[in-house]
């Protein structure tokens, strides 16, 4: 059963309770989805310290019940 786009950002703001996140669903299928996360968290970490966390965050799920994510990550903009 694909992931629906309500669990895929519960799941990311259980992790990363400031998250700000941009969430599209690319085919309709609940299958493909293209996600930017924002956090605070992300804070002096790599680009790849920071996708591991979003994936931390989604157990394990990527790959398997959600098939494809394709993620951008940043620290939120100071105003």
């Amino acid at each position: 059963m694909p992931m629906t786009s309500e669990e895929i950002i519960r799941l990311i703001k259980d992790a990363l309770p400031d998250a700000q996140i941009d969430l599209k669903d690319l085919r309709g299928d609940n299958d493909h989805y293209q996600a930017t996360v924002e956090s605070r968290a992300f804070v002096g970490k790599t680009r790849v310290q920071q996708h591991q966390m979003v994936y931390d965050a989604l157990q394990g799920r990527v790959g398997g019940v959600l098939h494809a994510l394709a993620l951008s990550t940043a620290v939120p903009q100071k105003s």
